[in-house]
């Protein structure tokens, strides 16, 4: 290419669009801009994401430094990023994607550039366009070596233009026995190697044009230590078998699949344990911390769980190989203490510790190994916790966990992303190789699952029960199908028939915020009343399921040596079952997130050493890692959505070292959503044992994801129902029926009494003339209730009239339907909106508590901020203010000018960026904050207090 370097890469070619320029002859910019196609959710293409860095490369980095200036536009620079970090950039072209970088991006994103390159790039340009131009016309006078990072990571060659130079042909000519037959150097790492060691003895002036990128040092590290690293695993492997050397290396003897997972995890330095739940992958990880202890001299090890199991590692560690171990507790400063005093072996902390002390921990601990027990707590990328977790540095990481794919496999992408960012690549490109992308760029199937499980090979380790554990007592499962009663079917009904209706909408149109979050709360009650309704109302105590309870209880325990975990997600299901305990003179444990650490460890060893100890009552805290074999039963109160939250909580008991039977009973209540969750379960479990196990035909497996699959499933859950309909009135047939032929076009349904109380319905449509008349005339031909038709316009008119004293309705409404494209307050006077405001703010608060209370905490932030915006409207209305179209613009407003305390804003920032699976601890201040908020509103109005 005359007036540009000759480019030979190790990638294959690519076959790249003609210059934008070129592109855009004829055109206007402003045209080309508007022809462009916008990238759409997950569809970007490669010249979307090189745009993106661009951007940002322009706008968040800071100083660029160049370390080689003699060099000018090409050489090495130092660039600093806006999170202060520094990075080593080589700039060789001004205009193909073949410049290097040090950071993650660069390496794994197979775009050939990244935010730091384009923000040199750009600070390069800056003031210096024509030379700029000029240089990029001429190319580097260098003969640039390099790793090509478009696509798959290949050694490259950038040639001079100039190439009748002199020391051009003689670098040439020197080069030629480490090129290959294409003229590109051998892909070979060592062949690199090589021909780096070999630069400093070139001749000269060839070696003085010979620039090779520093680039290269990781990459060819990466491929020994691979290569390392499958060498020693032959070798020990082969001293085993001679008796050179050996793994009886803890206090009691390992299994020979457990032997495996140890060598597993030594010798693959990153490495997922993904074992069945009860097959020892703690044992394994203690194992694997001990051989790297004897071979490599390691002294620190950082376990980070489930606070739950912090007690349960210090007991394993002393069981099986007695190294000093530390639990961490307690505040900041304590904490600080224990990371920096004289180390122990194994460092134990739980994951909120580290969501917060990430960088104290690795500054003041340097750990040698990071073990993550149940690593699905940081399978969502976007929470705080996964991107403070995957901030630990050590040399080793051993993540375990029995379930790396609960939901989706953009789970496992997160998991692997920790230990080998090289595996995935960038987020963008495991979207496009593994989902089918709709016109929005949303996810809406799998695809290549084959070749997922092909990409994690290396990485993962996994085992069956069936396939190693041949001498593990049996299991029996026994689903009761429990009747509720008539006085439980009519709650339940009062949260399934809005439900259905959601849903129903959902079919037409999708959902808004307020409607979806609105129907996540009619399903988690319908759940909780399948208990009993006392969860939520805790004057009405009926409950089909605890009278069960009591005979089965009967029946298991007139075995003097059977001991029982009961699960329930609803604490105060398991309160009732605590009572009943009470009442059978059963002594019980106490496991849920409202108890301390310090307690929970306390209530574990209760159950498993005091004989009169018979039931350990948990929530699902206790569903993961415990260890509790003492146990030879497991009852679940209520089914989780999850097949492996089911999984764990039968692996408290059901796992190695279990000498007896294990049985497990299900309670479901008959003809609702729980009698349907079953099918669901078996839904998800197929994904994990395609991708992982290899099980069944892939190309099958459909991505049940996103709102439009959750709509799916509950209305297949619902579709279906068991139980006699409760007798519907005519009005509320009506208001069905219009329901699901207008849709949303139904803004408002009232029942009014006249004086002769005679009932009539008012229905406000969002329609035209011509669609109300053909609609009131509709109607006149039906067998229906008096009914009144209006459209918005004229109601809003009455609405007027009434409020200035003109017009009188009689009797008060009763509303059988309210849009929410119908704000309550249209049309009422500022105070009554101010009191409505209140009233849903005190009604989102208390759903609020009594689902965290009841086991659901992660439900109550949303529930917490929108009683937060509702109470700020309140406030404005009764200052005769107008809201804003955002409530959080109204709550920054009310801070402002001091009318709210100065809390408010930070409590709801913590509210959105509290992790998804936050426990009762974690919500509890947000209650307490949300409510003194509240509070202060109705001191700073006193006629809200009406």
């Amino acid at each position: 290419m005359a007036g540009k370097n000759k480019s030979t890469t190790g990638a294959a070619s690519r076959k790249r669009g003609a210059p934008a320029a070129k592109a855009r002859k004829g055109r206007t910019k402003a045209k080309a801009v508007l022809e462009r196609v916008a990238a759409a959710g997950w569809r970007t293409s490669d010249e979307d994401e090189i745009a993106m860095r661009r951007w940002r490369g322009q706008t968040e980095i800071g100083e660029v430094v160049a370390l080689t200036s003699e060099h000018g536009f090409f050489g090495d620079f130092r660039v600093g990023s806006a999170g202060g970090r520094g990075y080593d950039v080589e700039i060789r072209s001004l205009s193909e994607q073949v410049n290097s970088c040090g950071c993650v991006d660069a390496a794994v994103n197979g775009l050939g550039t990244c935010k730091h390159i384009e923000g040199t790039l750009a600070a390069l340009r800056r003031g210096k366009s024509r030379a700029f131009r000029a240089a990029a016309t001429e190319g580097s006078a260098f003969v640039e070596i390099f790793l090509d990072r478009r696509g798959e990571a290949t050694p490259g060659i950038l040639w001079p233009a100039a190439s009748d130079d002199a020391a051009v042909a003689q670098a040439r000519e020197w080069l030629a026995p480490y090129l290959g037959t294409d003229g590109r150097p051998k892909a070979d790492p060592e062949e690199i190697a090589r021909l780096i060691d070999a630069v400093a003895a070139a001749p000269e002036p060839a070696r003085a044009r010979l620039r090779v990128s520093r680039g290269f040092a990781p990459w060819i590290e990466r491929a020994r230590r691979n290569r390392a690293r499958v060498e020693a695993a032959a070798a020990f492997r082969d001293d085993l078998a001679a008796g050179r050397e050996t793994l009886d290396i803890l206090k009691l003897p390992l299994l020979p699949y457990q032997r495996t997972g140890a060598i597993h995890l030594a010798f693959g330095e990153r490495a997922l344990l993904a074992d069945d739940m009860g097959l020892g992958k703690t044992i394994q990880a203690i194992a694997a911390c001990e051989l790297l202890a004897r071979r490599k001299k390691i002294t620190k090890v950082l376990v980070v769980c489930p606070t739950s199991l912090k007690a349960e590692w210090e007991e394993q560690i002393a069981r099986f190989c007695g190294r000093d171990c530390r639990l961490v507790f307690g505040s900041r400063a304590q904490r600080l203490a224990a990371y920096g005093g004289a180390p122990a072996f194994f460092t134990v902390v739980n994951y909120e510790q580290v969501a917060s002390d990430a960088d104290d921990v690795t500054r003041l601990l340097a750990p040698d190994v990071v073990v993550l027990d149940e690593a699905q707590r940081i399978k969502n990328w976007r929470t705080k916790t996964a991107r403070q977790v995957k901030a630990l540095r050590a040399a080793h990481a051993f993540v375990l966990t029995g379930t790396p794919i609960e939901n989706r496999i953009d789970e496992l992408y997160s998991i692997v992303q920790y230990l080998d960012p090289d595996v995935f690549g960038s987020l963008f490109r495991f979207n496009r190789d593994f989902y089918e992308l709709d016109e929005r760029g949303r996810p809406v199937d799998y695809k290549n699952l084959a070749q997922l499980r092909e990409r994690i090979a290396p990485l993962m380790l996994r085992r069956r029960k069936a396939e190693v554990e041949k001498e593990l007592p049996g299991r029996t499962v026994k689903t009761y199908l429990v009747p509720m009663c008539d006085e439980q079917k009519l709650r339940y009904e009062d949260y399934s028939i809005p439900a259905a209706r959601l849903i129903a909408q959902a079919q037409k149109r999708p959902l808004r915020q307020q409607e979806f979050e609105r129907l996540q709360q009619l399903l988690a009650c319908m759940r909780m009343v399948c208990d009993t309704p006392a969860i939520l109302d805790p004057a009405c105590r009926v409950s089909p399921k605890l009278e069960e309870l009591e005979k089965i209880l009967g029946e298991l325990l007139e075995d003097e040596g059977r001991k029982i975990i009961i699960f329930s997600e609803w604490e105060r299901m398991l309160t009732m079952i605590r009572e009943l305990a009470a009442e059978m003179g059963v002594e019980a444990a106490w496991h849920t997130g409202s108890v301390t650490q310090e307690r929970r460890r306390a209530e574990i060893n209760r159950f498993k050493r005091d004989p009169a100890c018979r039931l350990f009552l948990s929530t699902d805290s206790g569903g993961v890692g415990l260890n509790l074999q003492v146990a030879s039963a497991v009852i679940n109160i209520d089914l989780p959505w999850n097949p492996a939250k089911f999984e764990q909580r039968i692996a408290r008991a059901w796992r190695k070292n279990q000498q007896r039977s294990v049985s497990v009973v299900n309670l479901v209540a008959e003809g609702t959503i729980e009698h349907n969750i079953l099918h669901l379960i078996g839904q998800k479990q197929a994904l994990a044992d395609g991708v992982l196990d290899g099980e069944g035909d892939l190309s099958e497996l459909k991505m049940p994801s996103g709102r439009a699959a959750f709509i799916e499933r509950m209305q297949a859950m619902m579709e279906r129902p068991r139980i006699a309909p409760r007798i519907v009135s005519a009005q509320q047939l009506f208001v069905d029926d219009l329901l699901n032929r207008l849709g949303e076009h139904v803004l408002l349904v009232e029942e009014r009494r006249g004086a002769e109380g005679a009932a009539r319905l008012l229905v406000v449509l969002d329609a035209d003339d011509a669609a109300l008349a053909e609609e009131t005339a509709r109607v006149a031909t039906l067998d229906a209730p008096a009914v009144d038709l209006m459209d918005l316009r004229s109601w809003r008119a009455t609405r007027r009239l009434a409020e200035a004293g003109l017009l009188r309705f009689s009797g008060e409404p009763r509303e059988l339907h309210r849009s929410s494209a119908l704000p309550r307050e249209d049309g009422a006077p500022a105070m009554r909106r101010g009191g409505d405001a209140m009233a849903e703010a005190d009604r989102t608060l208390r759903m609020a508590r009594t689902l965290a209370e009841g086991g659901f905490p992660e439900e109550a932030p949303p529930l917490l901020a929108r009683a937060l915006r509702a109470a700020a409207q309140a406030l404005l209305a009764a200052r005769g203010e107008q809201a804003a179209d955002s409530g959080d613009e109204d709550l920054r407003r009310l801070v402002a000018c001091g009318a709210l305390p100065d809390e408010t804003l930070p409590v709801l920032e913590a509210m959105r960026v509290l992790p998804t699976d936050a426990g009762v601890a974690e919500v509890a201040p947000l209650l307490s904050s949300a409510a003194r908020i509240v509070a202060t509103i109705r001191r700073n109005e006193p006629s809200l207090c009406s």
